[in-house]
């Protein structure tokens, strides 16, 4: 599996029969083969994550079959107008509406489970021949300095009670958010996982254009060197 950076917590993963498109925000997409099916994973409707320009792009491209697999809040929130503006801008793709703790099959040979996000959505687990990615959307230990005791305690529980699901699974790409706005517990997330989940590669992304957390990240966890991944050195610019 090939991973390009696109922009914030945007990926393309290339395999042999298909491409997984997360959360594209904004950001070139590379050359796409064509007559290879792009599979568009959206995990909430947060404008940083969801731009359904992706599909006039994919169009526009003349890409054959596009799957749609979107968080539900994407259809359910706001008016029955924005419902349709939804489904005007993803016309001519195959549409899946997934929810928290569910598995579905959005291409032949492709499971996607999902996880309950920590802020809104979901997480996706997505396992094909080739391997296993994770991508958490915005799961996280979202703890703030400016929060309760109690929001923060129930933060953590809520989200080690999602990642303790995936025990036991070999994930062999993971993209996990590393906030620097966390400011002192900006790793609090990120190091759960790599405790508790084998993990083959780590891409942080959600660092707000602030590349050097992970280096900060790096420079104070030296053992996870070789896991965790430069996230800005996998941009189509710079292969």
């Amino acid at each position: 599996m090939q991973v390009t950076y696109i922009h914030h917590s945007g990926f393309l993963v290339e395999t042999e029969v298909c491409y997984f498109l997360f959360d594209y925000h904004r950001g070139e997409l590379p050359p796409l083969k064509p007559g290879k099916p792009v599979c568009v994973f959206i995990s909430h409707r947060h404008p940083d994550h969801c731009n359904l320009r992706i599909f006039s792009i994919l169009r526009e491209r003349n890409t054959e079959h596009i799957t749609a697999v979107l968080s539900k809040d994407i259809l359910t929130a706001g008016r029955k107008d924005d419902r349709q503006e939804v489904l005007r801008q993803i016309q001519g793709a195959e549409l899946l509406s997934v929810t928290f703790h569910q598995e579905y099959h959005p291409l032949p040979g492709i499971t996607v489970k999902t996880l309950l996000s920590t802020d809104e959505g979901v997480a996706f687990l997505l396992t094909c021949s080739e391997g296993t990615v994770y991508h958490a959307g915005d799961l996280n230990d979202w703890v703030w300095e400016e929060e309760t005791e109690q929001y923060n305690r129930q933060m953590t529980g809520s989200y080690r009670h999602e990642i303790d699901l995936l025990k036991g699974t070999k994930i062999d790409i993971a993209f996990l958010p590393l906030d620097p706005r966390q400011e002192k517990d900006y790793a609090r997330g990120i190091l759960y996982f790599l405790k508790h989940i084998p993990v083959q590669k780590v891409y942080p992304m959600h660092y707000w254009e602030q590349p050097a957390i992970i280096r900060q990240f790096l420079a104070q966890y030296p053992a996870y060197e070789g896991i965790v991944q430069m996230t800005e050195s996998h941009k189509q610019e710079e292969q």
